[in-house]
């Protein structure tokens, strides 16, 4: 062990100098150990050594944090972090290693600094270590979150004109065959590949042949697929598999194998990406690339193995490809933790030798659920390219999500088919693949595509190029809108389809961007509205019927100081205090009246969190003259009985610098979201208590890709008639969520029950049923002795003591009566609790996610791209059969539709 701590000690002095090749984690012990990340500052003055600050937190250096600099992994026992672990004043148990942390900042702030003080030497150490350390945070382990859609929206198809491919489009060949026997490609299933020729619309395909006709494959370029683990022995694979840049995060072993029965994800990703020209399945978008598999998604990791795996191998893999996120639900709103942003920012700085990493997300497919890509904060980042989805006959389908930030669309599954791709298996072939999990790596094989004959391009170069050759689809759809650049822009569809060959040709010949610059323009406080670092709210301005407006002014004296030369994002950070999230509408307007939706009402969404400095982006004002007036509106569905205030908000413009000799790279502050925001000094060296970290580190359940994909992905027709946002006055009826026993990331078990204990109408109503209840109960029985009172004046007929259905076999007394209020029961498809399972169907009552695959909560469309597998059947003990048989026997038994475990609530889950 000594020689480890050593080991380390020299890695954190030689850091600067480390090679760029990726190092495999040390595996993690989270059964017997607490881990933390530990940021040492070594420059700052005075500051104390690694091994100096180890040994005052009472911790072991393990590794380092990643590709994060001046970042480590360090650990202590469990057992002894939780003996020592203490109290705080609210009863609140707070973690011994943050304590002793937060005990020598306090210490090291005290202005005791008198030489004859016993404690002067303490009190210097403690400034030592203090300094040092300008950030700790407690790891713990998260389930991460496929791509995913939800509910079922038929319409039959508009018809559309569609809009033909021209000449210098690329390869024309008259059918899937004919490409077949031209690039001599004996795969299969290619004639089916849809994507990449399109016998039925061939306008509506990814247009690769073209580029493959100049012998572009993707030759050189790496794609990590950040997943749930590729199948590198399959014949579709293995000859493209980069074993050097894939690593098993879950499990901590070289090789993404995978393991679980549902991981197939990232493998299915894979082939659509770099499928190889052989005799098995179909090929890939850029077949002669290589792809890596970089495993997350397949169990628990906690936020530096997520920040790590989104930087491993950076020098050498080009993009990651990333089709998950928070939970497709409408309800959920959540953001990367610090460590994700800062790995991503470090991605975008310094990957492929500081030409940047390109990271490619999915949109998310949870439109059905009244979902926005703009309440996720990995889709909404300006570092991610966006990708929403289309169908083959160019339709929106009406999982995918729409939102400011979708910068283009590729295709996938919907209005009668699905994604044909490699499966694990050694020849193994999906042929149900789809959603915008599949849409994001058709756009990875063209970046790959593109990388291969112009690898000096930068990021933003690669956003630049997808706006840029973009193609409108569905002219007449209401959701396009002209930006002030003059370029057509949608909610839904972003700047238009992706197309390897308009995108690769215009990156033969494209000219690099200048470097990144930006502005962040001082909050703005409406009402001395405040946050402080436990989300507190107060203040603000009430929003009322007209809703709330605040305008900020941008100057061209402002741009030049902060060396800005032109505009390519706009994010918004808000402070919203509201007793129902979902009602809330904002919308950010340009000095050119270009109007962007930042977010729209979400019926789904009942947290009464508001929006604590949620940050919001829009891609509508690209390449727009910035200066002048901007307008945000704050509105809401004005509900009696839901009320907020808007506190304030920020604004960042981010685009091209002026003078590229004085660019400086972006750092992510430790504190961001405070009203007012802190000074410069505090917010990098903030005093985060445990109770305000809990919130970054509680455990969260995130949905795999397929968790919420409908089975009707694939078949649903899409849409080219309806806008992605309407106002609350069009659509007054609020749509019922899907209950689920998972909660979202910020709100509790019961985030609507104040709300119901405050309703007056509410309570009034119950309170009339429950008289009415009692009054029918009342003239029940008296109604019951009445009667009671005529039979007893008559002498029963002997051997006809009873009703012939309720004989049973043998003479036995039958319990059909209770038996058949249960089955009246059991046909709206659940268990009655008088029982513990059901003999004649096998199921058994609880909560949803007592019935799924490690109590994750996963709904029941779980995995409805996969085969269904045949449910074990439980079967009780004789013991328990007649213990069973006597309740129902007894006269005090009931039917059961009391049911205490929420049984009603899971009838709507159905979906």
């Amino acid at each position: 062990m000594k020689l480890r701590a050593f080991s380390l000690l020299l890695l954190a002095a030689l850091q600067p100098a480390t090679s760029a090749s990726a190092a495999n984690p040390v595996r993690r012990d989270y059964a017997s150990h607490e881990y933390y990340v530990m940021q040492h500052d070594p420059r700052a003055p005075g500051s104390a050594s690694l091994d100096e600050c180890a040994k005052a937190l009472g911790v072991e250096l393990v590794d380092r944090a990643g590709e994060l600099k001046d970042h480590w992994l360090v650990r202590a026992p469990k057992a002894e972090a939780m003996s020592r672990r203490t109290t705080s004043g609210s009863g609140v148990a707070r973690d011994a290693v943050e304590e002793r942390w937060e005990r020598l900042r306090r210490r090291a702030a005290s202005r005791r600094t008198s030489i004859f003080s016993t404690r002067a030497a303490d009190m210097q150490r403690a400034k030592r270590v203090a300094s040092a350390i300008p950030y700790l945070e407690k790891q713990v382990p998260r389930q991460r979150v496929k791509r995913d859609d939800s509910l079922i929206a038929r319409a039959p198809p508009p018809i559309i004109e569609e809009v033909g491919a021209g000449e210098g489009d690329g390869y024309n060949a008259s059918s899937a065959h004919s490409v077949a026997l031209h690039f001599g490609f004996a795969d299969p299933e290619f004639q089916k590949q849809w994507h990449l020729v399109n016998d039925e619309f061939p306008e509506h395909a990814m247009n690769a042949t073209g580029i493959w006709e100049m012998g572009i494959t993707g030759e050189g370029i790496i794609s990590a697929l950040v997943d749930d683990g590729l199948d590198y022995n399959s014949d579709d694979l293995a000859g493209n598999f980069d074993a050097l840049g894939s690593y098993d995060f879950n499990d901590h072993v070289d090789l993404p194998t995978p393991v679980l029965f549902d991981d197939h994800h990232g493998t299915r990703c894979a082939g659509q990406i770099a499928a190889v020209k052989n005799n098995v399945c179909g090929v890939g978008v850029a077949y002669g690339s290589k792809v890596a598999g970089l495993r997350i998604l397949s169990g628990p990791i906690s936020d530096i193995d997520e920040a790590a795996s989104l930087n491993y191998a950076f020098q050498n893999t080009s993009i990651y490809s990333c089709s998950w996120g928070p939970a497709d639900d409408g309800r959920s709103m959540e953001a990367p933790g610090y460590l994700v942003e800062k790995a991503v920012v470090n991605g975008i700085n310094n990957g492929r030798g500081g030409k940047g990493s390109i990271f490619v997300f999915a949109a998310g497919n949870g439109a059905g659920s009244g979902d926005q890509c703009n309440f996720d904060g990995y889709t909404n980042s300006i570092y991610s390219i966006t990708v929403a989805a289309i169908d083959y006959k160019g339709l929106h389908p009406y999982y995918s999500e729409s939102c400011a930030a979708n910068m283009v669309v590729a295709y996938t599954s919907g209005s009668g088919n699905h994604i044909v791709t490699t499966d694990v298996g050694k020849n193994k072939c999906a042929k149900n693949h789809g959603g915008t999990s599949a849409a994001a790596p058709n756009a990875v094989g063209v970046f790959a595509l593109a990388l291969s004959v112009r690898p000096d391009l930068t990021w933003r170069d690669m956003q630049h190029l997808a706006m840029r050759t973009a193609i409108k689809v569905n002219d007449e759809d209401p959701d396009w809108e002209t930006t002030a650049a003059g370029r057509p822009y949608s909610y839904k569809y972003g700047y238009g389809k992706l197309d390897a060959f308009h995108y690769v040709t215009a990156a033969q010949s494209w000219k690099l961007v200048k470097p990144q610059a930006w502005m962040e323009l001082p909050a703005i406080q409406i009402n001395n509205g405040t946050m402080n670092l436990l989300d507190e709210m107060s203040g603000g301005e009430v929003i009322g019927p007209d809703g709330v407006e605040s305008k900020m002014v941008v100057t061209k004296e402002m741009m030049e100081q902060h060396n800005l030369e032109t505009l390519e994002h706009v994010t918004v950070r808000v402070w919203i205090q509201h007793d129902r999230r979902g009602d809330v509408e904002v919308e950010l307007t340009s000095p050119n009246g270009i109007k962007s939706i930042l977010a729209g009402k979400r019926n789904g969404d009942a947290a009464k969190t508001g929006f604590p400095g949620w940050r919001f982006m829009t891609l509508k004002h690209w390449d727009e003259d910035p200066v002048g007036e901007w307008t945000i509106r704050v509105s809401d569905q004005q509900q009696e009985g839901r009320t907020g205030s808007f506190l304030g908000w920020s604004m960042s413009l981010w685009g091209a610098t002026i003078d590229p000799s004085k660019v400086k790279q972006y750092e992510v502050p430790v504190v961001q979201n405070v009203l007012p925001p802190l000074e410069t000094e505090e917010a990098d060296h903030p005093v985060i208590s445990s109770s305000t970290a809990a919130a970054a580190t509680s455990t969260k359940t995130r949905p795999k890709p397929t968790a919420h994909l409908p089975g009707d992905h694939g078949d649903a027709e899409g849409d080219a008639s309806t806008p992605a946002f309407t106002s609350g006055v069009e659509d007054a009826v609020e749509a019922t969520a899907s209950p689920t026993m998972t909660p979202t990331p910020d709100e509790g078990w019961f985030s609507d029950m104040s709300s119901l204990v405050s309703d007056q109408k509410w309570f009034v109503g119950a309170a009339a049923l429950v008289l009415v209840f009692a009054i029918a109960v009342g003239i029940f029985f008296w109604r019951r002795r009445v009667a009671q009172r005529r039979l007893a004046q008559y002498s029963s007929v002997a051997g006809d003591d009873l009703a012939m259905s309720s004989v049973g076999r043998g003479g036995r007394s039958n319990i059909s009566g209770a038996r058949n209020t249960k089955e009246l029961y059991d046909a709206f498809g659940e268990v009655s609790d008088d029982e513990d399972a059901d003999e004649e169907t096998g199921l058994r009552g609880g909560r949803p996610h007592d019935r799924s695959p490690a109590g994750l909560g996963f709904h029941s469309g779980f995995l409805d791209d996969d085969e269904p597998a045949s449910a074990p059947m439980y079967r009780d003990n004789p013991s328990d059969i007649d213990r069973v048989r006597e309740r129902v026997d007894s006269p005090a038994s009931g039917s059961g539709v009391g049911s205490a475990d929420g049984s009603w609530e899971h009838a709507s889950q159905v979906r």
